[in-house]
């Protein structure tokens, strides 16, 4: 989320090129997905603009934001990267959360409402505590135990993060979502950009008497 629908339009103009930087220099098909990550972003901070054009409301716009941020981030982030038998714990935190989150997306109207500088969007889901709770594990717990350094960073970043940009949200002072995705997208450049290629299969010697 930005502070205005030109904010949110540059933002996810730039997230979305850095995404397709990223898709571009990954060389392992399983990185794929987390190297995909910032493309969501930036299409995430183009439907916010619309949200803005629209002057919030109740629009498909405003569900598509819901949409991404809530169900498919959910699962996206648990299950995009893999750290053995750890990631199975996370996925399923992931799947189930975002199983709740669509069901209320489903059966209860979302609404946009302009704040000043932010933008609030009005759910209305029971337990919404739990529910944030198996969101954050699923998301920025799946960094910090990937195993990996350049991601256990980007959970740190992502957390604390998150944290700042909550409270100036809750202030309606600004929203600043969209630089902490802008920030988290150039990392998982990082990321990719030091990934090693996969090494090439052994061809296989078979010997006959």
């Amino acid at each position: 989320m930005c502070w205005s629908a030109t904010a949110d339009l540059v933002a996810g103009a730039a997230i979305t090129s850095v995404g397709a930087a990223c898709v571009i220099r990954t060389r392992r098909a399983g990185d794929l997905p987390l190297a995909a990550l910032p493309l969501l972003l930036g299409v995430h901070q183009l439907v916010e603009a619309q949200v803005w054009h629209a002057g919030g409301g109740t629009g498909a716009a405003t569900m598509a934001w819901a949409v991404i941020a809530l169900p498919v981030l959910a699962v996206w982030c648990a299950a995009s990267r893999r750290a053995g038998r750890r990631a199975t714990a996370f996925v399923a935190v992931g799947a189930l959360t975002a199983a709740f989150l669509a069901h209320g997306l489903a059966t209860r109207p979302v609404r946009a409402e302009i704040r000043g500088h932010t933008m609030a969007y009005i759910i209305g889901l029971p337990r919404a505590e739990l529910l944030i709770a198996g969101y954050l594990i699923a998301t920025v717990g799946a960094l910090l135990f990937s195993g990996d350094r350049w991601l256990t960073a980007l959970g740190v970043l992502a957390g604390a993060g998150a944290l700042v940009c909550w409270l100036l949200w809750r202030l309606e002072f600004v929203s600043t979502w969209c630089a902490l995705a802008a920030v988290c997208s150039v990392v998982l450049y990082g990321w990719v950009s030091r990934r090693p290629a996969p090494r090439p299969a052994l061809p296989e010697i078979s010997y006959r008497s």
